[in-house]
């Protein structure tokens, strides 16, 4: 049992840098350069912050390789739970992650159109902030697709979790219900232009939010022990 609990903290460990890059990655940063629909005020930030942008990209990769060393030791930690779940959770992440790496290329593409002293001269001003969007735009298209598979990947997850025996059943659910919440915000967000300006858009995404960190937080501080009440808990 103490070696599962190892493994389980060494899960959190990733889990965590997972979420923080992600986080960073994500939101933080895109919220900071990105101003959707004004080219020439997103171009403008790019040039002006663009240590900021480089650590975007630094951030992504960190994000992905975390992804994919994660559901590993997950499987070491679930699979004896059951085989054929902790199988397809690491085949779900590994499908993504070259998707995700291929992604990233369109933000290098940015860089080398702001950094190449022909590109700019030769380019147009409106034309270059066009060409920029365009990279961004393909780059959040990377990215919706990368989310089903960041979704499907929870539910046989979720499943283990549930399963387990030493892990929160709460987080379980909250898990496999998060896979349906990006499967959701998927279709949406190729459907809809504006979905993600609906509420739709903020409920289905808690599942996965809470089911994430309380996971990441419970394997990093739990490992595999149970809550006892009354009782010492053993290892």
């Amino acid at each position: 049992m103490k070696s599962k609990n190892k493994i389980a903290r060494l899960a959190g460990i990733i889990y965590l840098i997972l979420i923080i890059s992600g986080i960073i990655n994500l939101i933080y940063i895109p919220q900071k350069l990105i101003v959707t629909k004004n080219a020439a005020k997103t171009l403008e930030n790019i040039i002006n912050s663009e240590m900021l942008f480089r650590l975007g990209i630094i951030s992504g990769i960190i994000t992905f390789l975390a992804f994919l060393f994660l559901p590993m030791v997950l499987y070491k930690l679930l699979y004896e739970v059951n085989k054929t779940q902790a199988k397809l959770m690491v085949i779900f992440v590994l499908i993504s992650i070259p998707v995700s790496f291929v992604n990233i290329l369109h933000k290098f593409s940015v860089l080398t159109l702001i950094n190449k002293a022909e590109h700019v001269y030769n380019i147009g001003g409106i034309e270059l902030q066009n060409q920029v969007m365009m990279y961004l735009d393909n780059y959040n298209n990377g990215i919706l697709v990368s989310q089903l598979f960041w979704g499907l990947w929870l539910f046989p997850f979720g499943y283990l979790v549930y399963k387990s025996g030493f892990l929160p059943k709460l987080l379980g659910i909250l898990l496999m219900a998060g896979c349906f919440g990006y499967i959701i915000t998927f279709f949406g967000d190729f459907l809809y232009s504006d979905f993600n300006r609906t509420l739709i858009y903020d409920i289905v995404g808690i599942p996965a939010s809470v089911g994430e960190i309380g996971i990441c937080l419970w394997l990093l501080i739990m490992g595999t022990k149970k809550l006892s009440f009354g009782k010492k808990s053993k290892e």
